[in-house]
């Protein structure tokens, strides 16, 4: 995902509520992270590890 196409999503994404004093413990991903392995499974197909 380049950053001009970030900028556009990132404002779409949840606050986490650890940020926001919710509790809860912070996430081992960041939303970036998460959409480009979406994106790259939906371009590339199903990977194997999936397909169990």
């Amino acid at each position: 995902m380049t950053d001009a196409e970030w900028v556009v999503v990132r404002d779409a994404m949840p606050v986490p509520s650890w940020l926001e004093g919710r509790g809860g413990q912070p996430e081992g991903y960041c939303h970036r992270q998460m959409l480009d392995a979406v994106r790259y499974v939906t371009d590339n197909g199903q990977c194997r590890c999936l397909s169990y």
